[in-house]
């Protein structure tokens, strides 16, 4: 292991798949950052980028890269800081060339992109048809012939190995969220996989940051509640994490959002299962002894997770065809808005069956009332002088979600009075997800170095 008092500072380019890009330049320009890494993958986009790459296999990755890429690089470049990414999605080799294409054209002729491959196990899992789907409780045969992806949660010393590369640039597909950051210490601090203090520490630190803004302060605030000041200038946070596992969480100095005991405690809470065992690839982490210290306005010391080892199974993220849905809006105004609307819905129903639709399920939101938490009663029993319909339904074929919505459409003359807007919202194909466990011995994760 090296000096333990080394610093790495990781800062955060990328939440999701499709967000701002803004405040990761202003990292890049004012923070002095070791590391970029932008986290882009939800359980169901990698279904997505696949069903895209079958299409055409020069696709299959986040399709916001080349913005990414274009207006990254040149900094990185400039400030020597490293990037790491699971932008890769289906395709991270075709990721890994479209960036070095886009540094060299930029300039960088010495760039270096590596691409973690390996995750993509749903051939192994067409062999095994036995295994269990963890959430509907049934045989992965059920959804066989509607497999579209099967991804498993690869782990850290993945990205350890690719950045033991020499790459600049590291692309991966299916790593699960705080391995992407875990990686990173890693490879520059030397950690080993049974080093459980620092692999509890890493993994924090990968959960704290793997949502962008939310830890300062996105998907916080509540007006009068818990404040959030200069919301439209949330920035993007940064790490700081030594060599024996002292862990900062930050933001850039004087920067609007916030960042404080009670934004680090939401987001350490946010998509755990169990406080004292989130099983991630490289550990079991328990937050029971966690803690947070407000050093500054804009930094956090963490403290107090502690994790034991890793399973010997990997989770795999299943996504399958499921049918499509077809929905259509309309709004109703004045006297009598919601008795109209609910008119409005029933006739939408009866004329798609008497048109010969098919759905296996309906729902009918009236939005602002019931669209969240249905007829449950209401904190005013009064009706609404406006309001607007969803109907939506879950149909077999394209065909039928297309009929249900132009029905919606076509109530702006045959249906109750005052239709505004009524709009047909279109056909979507339905990609559900589920998961399975399998043995990391059916997983082999590979690293491709494209470049210099």
């Amino acid at each position: 292991m090296k000096d333990p008092r080394t610093r790495l500072r990781v800062g955060v380019g990328a939440g999701m798949a499709d967000d701002r890009v803004g405040p990761a330049i202003a990292l890049l320009e004012q923070c002095e950052l070791d590391y970029l890494v932008c986290e882009c993958l939800a359980e169901r986009t990698i279904a997505r980028e696949t069903l895209a790459r079958q299409h055409d296999d020069k696709l299959g990755f986040n399709p916001m890269l080349a913005e990414r890429m274009r207006s990254f690089l040149p900094l990185c470049r400039e400030k020597g800081v490293r990037l790491v990414s699971n932008m890769g999605a289906a395709n991270p080799v075709g990721a890994a060339q479209a960036a070095l294409a886009i540094g060299r054209s930029l300039g960088w002729q010495d760039l270096k992109c590596a691409a973690i491959v390996g995750d993509d196990v749903a051939d192994r899992l067409r062999g095994h048809p036995e295994l269990q789907l963890r959430e509907r409780k049934l045989p992965l045969e059920e959804i066989l012939p509607r497999l579209a992806s099967a991804n498993a949660y690869l782990g850290a010393d993945t990205v350890r190995d690719a950045l033991a590369t020499g790459a600049h640039v590291v692309l991966s597909g299916r790593v699960a969220d705080p391995s992407l950051f875990l990686g990173v210490a890693m490879h520059h601090h030397g950690w080993a996989h049974d080093d459980l203090p620092r692999m509890a520490a890493g993994t924090i630190m990968g959960h704290l940051l793997e949502c962008s803004a939310q830890v300062t302060g996105g998907y916080f605030a509540d007006p009068g509640r818990k404040e959030v000041p200069r919301l439209a200038e949330l920035p993007y946070p940064y790490a700081d994490i030594y060599g024996d596992g002292e862990l900062h969480i930050a933001k850039p100095d004087g920067s609007g959002g916030r960042l404080d005991r009670m934004t680090c405690t939401e987001q350490a809470l946010y998509e755990i299962h169990d406080p004292r065992a989130y099983i991630t690839p490289d550990c079991v982490l328990s937050l029971d002894g966690l803690s947070f210290e407000e050093l500054t306005p804009d930094r956090v010391a963490v403290r107090g997770a502690s994790a034991r080892a890793r399973t010997d199974t990997y989770k795999v993220v299943v996504g399958y065809a499921d049918g499509w849905i077809g929905a259509g809006e309309v709004a109703y105004a004045g006297l009598n808005a919601v008795a109209r609307a609910q008119l409005a819905a029933r006739i939408v129903q009866e004329r798609f069956r008497l048109d010969g639709g098919t759905a296996s399920e309906f729902q009918v939101d009236l939005i602002g009332m019931t669209s969240l938490h249905g007829d449950r009663p209401r904190a005013s029993s009064e009706d609404p002088y406006e309001v607007r319909l969803r109907i939506a339904a879950r149909c077999p074929d394209k065909k039928s979600a297309h009929l249900l919505g132009d029905h919606v459409r076509q109530l702006n003359m045959q249906g109750p009075y005052g239709a505004g807007g009524p709009v047909n919202l279109g056909a979507k194909e339905v990609i559900a997800v589920d998961s399975v466990l399998i043995p990391r011995n059916w997983v082999t994760p590979q690293v491709i170095t494209v470049g210099a």
